[in-house]
């Protein structure tokens, strides 16, 4: 098992302990038989909220939702027992086409290894992940608490991101059923090299309008969305009629593939690719030379000559 990296920054705005979110996508198991698994590695008490949703409350950690990733097969709080069945009947139908999905609460970073303890669990239960399937496009999801709420500080975490991106795909592999798809979307060229340049320095007005203007979407591979509606939920709603948009201090990272066929991957692993981007972010140094090189080359050429020393760098980081 892999040793979790420690952020920059380890409180948050308001001087607490970081917390994280964890998301994960995956095939081969029912909800049912998921949720005893959670249940085993956490503690709590198992739920069952219908056919193909349950929860696991009371957990040291808080409480984790399971379910069937198809808003379809889950009744509304008023079904009657005729929708209720039809959902059961149209969730068991489905299972093996859309991932189950384990839904984590805001936790310690240090409750990353129990999750890597879930996922071993998980791949000998038989649960499938992304290679494992042709039509599979199932991913891991991050939320990581913001440790700054500051316009400039966002900033530096976005352009850490942009400049890392092209070798976070090449180290993860992303799936190409999930290239194919536009959940992990990467972000429009104009808006990156916009974000780079070191003239770019707006408040938070702007910076939550500039990335609305190109990514009207929460299909990036960095979904920024829920961060910007916790700051200036407003501002976002005025601008987006997506009610899957939901407000929270976190960065929604999207990227990673569920690599269950991998013996020695798991979340750990995903956590501390994540921690390289805000260990560049908070490095002033290395920013400002990466920020220079991309200003001065084309991005291909860029790439060409920084992912090697970004590799490097990311290698020296964790040590």
């Amino acid at each position: 098992m892999s040793d979790i990296w420690a952020p920059p920054k380890l409180n948050n705005s308001d001087g607490k302990p970081r917390r994280v979110g964890v998301e994960i996508e995956f095939g081969g198991l029912n909800v049912r038989t998921t949720s005893a698994l959670v249940a085993d590695v956490f503690g709590g008490t198992r739920e069952v909220c219908s056919a193909h949703r349950h929860m696991v409350t009371g957990t040291p950690i808080g409480d984790f939702e399971i379910e069937l990733d198809a808003r379809l097969v889950h009744p509304g709080a008023e079904a009657d027992d005729f929708e209720r069945e039809t959902k059961r009947v149209i969730g068991d139908l489905s299972t093996g086409l859309v991932p189950t999905e384990i839904v984590g609460p805001p936790a310690g970073i240090d409750s990353l290894s129990q999750f890597d303890t879930l996922i071993e669990k998980l791949r000998d239960a038989g649960a499938e992940g992304t290679s494992q399937g042709l039509t599979y496009a199932f991913g891991v999801h991050l939320n990581p608490e913001a440790p700054s709420l500051a316009a400039a500080d966002i900033l530096r975490i976005l352009r850490a991101y942009l400049l890392m991106s092209p070798l976070l795909r090449r180290r993860i592999d992303v799936d190409t059923m999930r290239r194919m798809l536009p959940y992990v979307d990467p972000f429009p060229a104009k808006y990156g090299r916009h974000v780079i340049n070191p003239d770019y320095a707006p408040d938070m007005d702007v910076l939550i309008d500039d990335y609305i203007a190109d990514n009207p979407t929460r299909n990036r591979e960095l979904d920024m969305l829920p961060l910007f509606a916790h700051i200036d939920e407003d501002r976002v709603r005025s601008q987006l009629d997506d009610p899957l948009i939901q407000a929270r201090p976190t960065y929604h990272y999207r990227l990673p593939n569920t690599n269950l066929a991998k013996p020695d991957w798991g979340i750990v692993k995903e956590w501390n690719r994540w921690v390289m981007v805000e260990r560049i972010a908070y490095d002033e140094d290395r920013l400002a030379h990466l920020t220079a090189e991309f200003m001065r080359r084309n991005p291909e050429d860029f790439l060409a000559r920084v992912s090697v020393r970004l590799a490097e760098w990311f290698d020296d980081f964790g040590r």
